[in-house]
């Protein structure tokens, strides 16, 4: 009878182990589907065009922060919010949600392991953002869902300005300083790459941009303007032009500089294309107690120009032309035949005809408003001081130019630098391109954005839309 007993205790203990073992499990399964399995997949979109929408940040009421990535695309995988609604505030920069009864802009959603759920957003800017060129993770968002994992990184973290040249039938890319993962800014001599002349498959997000960089012997990206000295090396002035004899060469301005900003010495340099690299020409000047202040020289972006008589020029300016130089490598070199413009000092807004004043920008022709057109940044502008993008045209590069419209606008954040993309579409096309350089700096101490910021990104403006007309007249 006590055996009997002793056997029935035993019987019982083993079953309620077992049911407690396949209730961890299932408990277990279940944790694991929500912390380890797949995450919540939210996609940003424009609500009239559903186009993807990059770089909008979903910010969570606990400080947890997601930015949507070249495809509009969201990976949300915090196990907290998994079947539970959740309140994310929406951040833009132009793009928004309509405010609610207190005056906050967000969505409630419910997310849910493998789940495809919709984020509406309204344009409120002209430009219509196609997404980030430059940096690391375009699609890490998208990867995470299981999409675009055959997207190659480039090795790059983050890149100062943009300066381009179309040479030898490519595409030359140049940026300056530049993030790489062991180390921040660890290139202070320009990386560079090529492309194809019209890279782009389509002019909709989401942008996928392939570049060739230029590497070193280990694959990874380089510096490609060594020039002697201490100090980083920066290039302005980047252009490819023909010699007396009709070959083209490929050519640059050099400054080097010490901190905090302080440039000391300008110079000219020339591209080698069997080595890839660009060499020195000559010294324009050195920072002397005798000579504290340089003389003018060819920077900024670069545009030819032919005028009325029929002769051919180089226009530096940034955003209008400061120097004109005979197009041709050897008169580029010689500083004889530099000739000095007084470029325009502001431009009526067109909304109000207030005084608008450039910071930095480029100009090209387009052939389908038979116009020069410019996007330049508006020096201490609102609401951010160097985040505010304007529109003007000109019936030649010199101007008059304006009146100008207001196409791009962000919250207390700087995007310097804006480059005009003629190259990229077709000359007759409506569609014209411009990227500049997204970044904390200059702003009023901002959080940096994750993965996008000091990076560059591409806009698209659209030269029938009615929004533009005022600066067409």
């Amino acid at each position: 009878m006590a055996i009997h007993t002793i056997s029935s205790v035993i019987h019982r203990r083993r079953t309620a182990s077992l049911h407690t073992t396949i209730v961890a499990a299932l408990l277990l399964s279940f944790i694991n589907s929500a912390v380890g399995g797949e995450p919540c997949r939210l996609v940003v979109l424009e609500k009239s065009s559903r186009r993807p929408v990059p770089l909008v940040e979903l910010r969570t009421t606990h400080g947890v922060r997601f930015v949507s990535d070249n495809a509009g695309v969201i990976a949300c995988d915090l196990p907290e919010l998994m079947g539970r609604p959740t309140w994310f505030t929406v951040l833009g920069h132009g793009y928004e949600v309509p405010a609610d009864g207190f005056g906050s802009r967000g969505v409630r959603i419910t997310p849910e392991p493998g789940r495809t759920i919709e984020v509406l957003v309204d344009r409120k800017i002209i430009a219509q953002r196609l997404g980030r060129i430059t940096g690391a993770g375009l699609f890490a968002e998208s990867q995470k869902t299981g999409t675009d994992r055959d997207w190659p990184e480039s090795g790059i973290m983050g890149s100062d300005s943009v300066l381009t040249a179309v040479h030898r039938g490519r595409l030359f890319w140049l940026w300056g300083d530049t993030n790489v993962p062991h180390y921040p800014l660890g290139i202070f001599q320009s990386t560079g790459a090529t492309s194809t002349l019209q890279p782009l498959e389509s002019y909709e997000a989401p942008l996928r941009l392939c570049l060739e960089y230029f590497r070193d012997a280990r694959g990874l990206p380089r510096g490609i303007a060594p020039m002697p000295g201490p100090g980083p090396t920066w290039l302005t002035g980047y252009v490819s032009v023909r010699d007396n004899s009709g070959t083209s060469r490929l050519v640059a301005t050099y400054m080097k500089v010490t901190p905090p900003l302080s440039i000391y010495e300008w110079g000219l340099c020339v591209w080698n294309d069997e080595q890839a690299k660009f060499e020195p020409l000559r010294k324009i000047w050195t920072k002397s107690s005798e000579h504290p202040q340089p003389p003018p020289v060819p920077e900024g972006h670069v545009v030819l120009w032919t005028d009325d008589a029929g002769r051919e020029w180089l226009l530096f300016g940034n955003p209008f032309p400061r120097l004109r130089v005979p197009a041709r490598f050897e008169d580029w070199q010689d500083s004889t035949k530099w000739e000095v413009l007084t470029p325009q000092a502001n431009v009526a807004s067109a909304t109000d005809g207030s005084k608008v004043k450039p910071h930095t920008g480029s100009i090209a022709y387009n052939a389908f408003r038979k116009r020069w057109v410019t996007v330049f940044m508006e020096h201490f502008g609102k609401p951010s001081a160097f985040g505010e993008l304007w529109y003007a045209e000109a019936a030649a590069p010199t101007g008059p130019w304006g009146p100008a419209v207001k196409v791009l606008s962000h919250d207390n954040y700087t995007f310097y630098n804006p480059k005009l993309h003629p190259n990229l579409t077709p000359s007759d096309s409506p569609i014209l391109l411009f990227e500049g350089t997204y970044t904390k700096q200059f702003a009023d101490r901002p959080e940096a954005t994750p993965r996008y910021d000091y990076n560059q990104i591409l806009y698209r403006l659209d030269l029938d839309d009615p929004a533009l007309a005022k600066a067409q007249r």
